[in-house]
C-alpha cells in the first residue's frame, strides 16, 4: 500500500490520552485514511491461537519478535480440580495440543494448562507486567479492552489481523472518534464498577460507544482501585467501543512496579518519567462528552438478553422491553426483578473474578450458605489469583457458603459445547454478556456484580446485595 501524507493537528495543539498513544504509533498514513499503527505485544489463546500461528507458517512466514508475543490457555480449559487436557468442550483437547506444539515452534511464550501463571488473558497480563501504560496490545478476543485500564491502546483483533501483526509488528487500522464519559461523584455502599458499566450501557444504549475510543474520567473512576478500572474497561466491548481506557496514575504505577515483565532499574526510572506524560490535556477535544453521576447509580441487573437490558435491581421489567427478549428470558414487563428464582450463581471471568472481586463476594457469603436448589461456582481468572484467594481463606469461605471452588479459565462464560448450568437454567452471573444461549442451550442469565451474585446465591432469586445482613 502506498503512504500518502495527510495533514496532522500541530504539537501544540492539547491531545487526549488515545490522541497522544496513537499518534505515538503512527508508522505511516495510507491512502484510504488509514494509517499503519505499530503493535507492542500480541497475546494468543488456545482457541485461535495455533489457527493463526499455523496459518502464518503455512504462508513461509516467520513471527517478526517471539519476544513480543505471549499465548495462554484460558478459554476452553477444564477448570474442574486436577485437570489435564481433556475438556468437557468436543475436540479441546485438539486445541490445547496444537496451541502447544505451534506456540513451540514459534519460540512463544505459552501459560499452559498447569503453569503457575496461566490464567484468562486479561487478567495475567496485567499480573505480569506484560500491559504496559501507553503500549499497544491486541489479542484476538473483544475484552483486550480490559487492559486500557492501565493507560494502554488495547483491543480485540481476528485472527487474521494476528497473523499481519505477528509478521510485520503492525496493523492497518483507521482512526476511531474519541468519546470521554466523566462518572462524578462518590459510589454508594455495594455499587460496583459493574454496575457503573451496566449503567452506562443502559443508559445508552449497547451501541452507544461505537465508533469511538472510550476514555473513562472522573472522581468516582479515579477512586477506583486497578482492578475495578478493569472492570469497567472490560465491558467498554458490551458498549460497541473499539476500546476503553483510563488515564494512567500513581496507582497504576503502583501496581505495575516489580513485575515480571514491566521495566526494572533504571529503565522503570525512565518509563515513569514517560508514563507520568500520557495524560488528556487540559482542553483536548472528544468528539462527544458523556456525564453519569455515579451518587445516583445503584446495583444494576440485566433484564432480557443484552446488556442494554438492565435496571437497578430494585425496578422492574421496562414498559417497553422487546417481546423477543421477554419471550426468551421468560419474564413480563412490569415484573419486579428482586425475587425472581435462580437455578445457579456464577462469579468468574475476565470481568469479574480477581481477588477484589471474591473478597466483595466472600464478605457477603461469609457464615451463610447458599440457597437449596442453586448450584453455585467461582472460578478465580487466574492461578495466583486462586493462590491469594486461598492464602486469605477466601476458597474456605466460598465452599462453607456451598459453592464450588475452581481452577482459573474462562470456564461459563460462555458456552462452546462444554460444561453448562443445564438446558434452560436461570442463572445470575458476574459475566458480561447475557446473550441468548451464551452459557448453554436456552440458558437465562442475568448479569451482576459479585455482591449482586452473591446474594442472590444466598437467597435463591435475584437479591439487593444492601439488604444481606
Amino acid at each position: 500500500m502506498r503512504s500518502t501524507p495527510r495533514w496532522r493537528p500541530p504539537l501544540s495543539e492539547p491531545l487526549t490520552l488515545f490522541d497522544r498513544i496513537w499518534r505515538s504509533h503512527v508508522v505511516a498514513s495510507l491512502e484510504g485514511g488509514a494509517d499503519l499503527v505499530a503493535i507492542d505485544r500480541i497475546f494468543l489463546h488456545e482457541r485461535t491461537g495455533a489457527a493463526a500461528l499455523n496459518a502464518l507458517a503455512a504462508a513461509g512466514r516467520k513471527v517478526a519478535d517471539p519476544a513480543r508475543v505471549f499465548a495462554v490457555t484460558d478459554h476452553i480449559v477444564d477448570t474442574r480440580p486436577g485437570r489435564t487436557d481433556q475438556t468437557l468442550m468436543p475436540g479441546g483437547q485438539a486445541f490445547i495440543a496444537e496451541t502447544r506444539a505451534a506456540t513451540q515452534a514459534a519460540g512463544i511464550r505459552l501459560f499452559d494448562v498447569n503453569d503457575p501463571d496461566q490464567g484468562i488473558v486479561h487478567v495475567i497480563s496485567p499480573e505480569l507486567g506484560i500491559v504496559l501504560p501507553g503500549a499497544t496490545l491486541i489479542a484476538p478476543d473483544s475484552h483486550t479492552c480490559t487492559q486500557g485500564a492501565f493507560g494502554a491502546l488495547a483491543w480485540g483483533i481476528g485472527s487474521s489481523e494476528a497473523e499481519h501483526a505477528m509478521a510485520t509488528g503492525t496493523l492497518r487500522l483507521k482512526k476511531p472518534g474519541t468519546m470521554r464519559v466523566t462518572f462524578s461523584g462518590t459510589l454508594p455502599a455495594l455499587v460496583t464498577p459493574k454496575d457503573m458499566a451496566l449503567a452506562l450501557i443502559a443508559r445508552y444504549g449497547a451501541g452507544g460507544g461505537a465508533g469511538h475510543a472510550v476514555e473513562f474520567a472522573g472522581d468516582a473512576v479515579r477512586a477506583l482501585g486497578m482492578e475495578g478500572r478493569m472492570t469497567l474497561c472490560n465491558m467498554a466491548t458490551e458498549f460497541s467501543a473499539m476500546t476503553g481506557m483510563i488515564v494512567p496514575d500513581e496507582k497504576t504505577f503502583a501496581w505495575l512496579e516489580g513485575r515480571r515483565y514491566a521495566p526494572a532499574g533504571p529503565a522503570w526510572d525512565a518509563a515513569l518519567a514517560h508514563w507520568r506524560t500520557l495524560i488528556s490535556d487540559a482542553g483536548a477535544r472528544f468528539d462527544r462528552e458523556i456525564e453519569i453521576d455515579a451518587g445516583t447509580l445503584a446495583p444494576m441487573i440485566s433484564w432480557g438478553t443484552s446488556p442494554e437490558h438492565a435496571v437497578g435491581i430494585d425496578q422492574c421489567v421496562p414498559e417497553d422491553a422487546p417481546q423477543r427478549a421477554l419471550d426468551y428470558i421468560g419474564l413480563e414487563k412490569g415484573t419486579s426483578l428482586r425475587g425472581i428464582r435462580i437455578d445457579a450463581a456464577f462469579i468468574g471471568s475476565c470481568t469479574n473474578s480477581r481477588l477484589s472481586d471474591l473478597r466483595q463476594a466472600a464478605a457477603l457469603l461469609r457464615g451463610k450458605l447458599v440457597a437449596d436448589g442453586v448450584k453455585a461456582i467461582c472460578v478465580p481468572g487466574s492461578s495466583r489469583v486462586k493462590r491469594e484467594a486461598e492464602a486469605e481463606g477466601l476458597d474456605r469461605v466460598f465452599v462453607e457458603a456451598g459453592f464450588e471452588w475452581r481452577e482459573s479459565g474462562c470456564s461459563m462464560c460462555f458456552y462452546a459445547g462444554g460444561e453448562s448450568f443445564g438446558h434452560g437454567a436461570r442463572v445470575a452471573s458476574t459475566t458480561n454478556r447475557n446473550f441468548e444461549s451464551r452459557q448453554g442451550p436456552n440458558v437465562k442469565t442475568h448479569i451482576a456484580s459479585p455482591a449482586t451474585v452473591a446474594a442472590s446465591a444466598l437467597a435463591g432469586c435475584l437479591a439487593d446485595p444492601r439488604e444481606i445482613t
